[in-house]
């Protein structure tokens, strides 16, 4: 079950992966959308019940990566917000001077 488990969390974490498998499956009902009307299957119950719950999941599914990938993009969002980028640039900056020697702040450059 971990096995099952771990292979799903990794296909979920690889976005080149679940947009190739979602292409595909829209091709795959796309061709079937014929296929069911010239054997019939439209008219069977099970057939469209199945359709209607394939609808379903995918359609949550979709809502769920979506939710997935917004509440990411605002972790991110607000680690970049109390990032101090330039802060740490200049002190990076003015630490290899000084250890250089390039750079030997007196009190009034302080």
């Amino acid at each position: 079950m971990s096995v099952v488990k771990s292979l799903w969390a990794s296909i979920q974490g690889d976005p080149m992966f679940m947009r190739a498998l979602n292409g595909w499956l829209t091709i795959f009902w796309i061709v079937m959308i014929p296929v069911s009307i010239f054997t019939g299957w439209i008219s069977s119950v099970t057939y469209v019940a199945a359709l209607s719950l394939w609808a379903l999941v995918s359609g949550h599914w979709s809502a769920w990566q979506a939710a997935r990938v917004e509440v990411e993009q605002a972790r991110e969002a607000e680690e970049r917000k109390q990032e101090d980028l330039p802060g740490e640039i200049v002190e990076r900056l003015l630490a290899e001077m000084e250890r250089r020697g390039q750079f030997n702040p007196t009190p009034s450059d302080v």
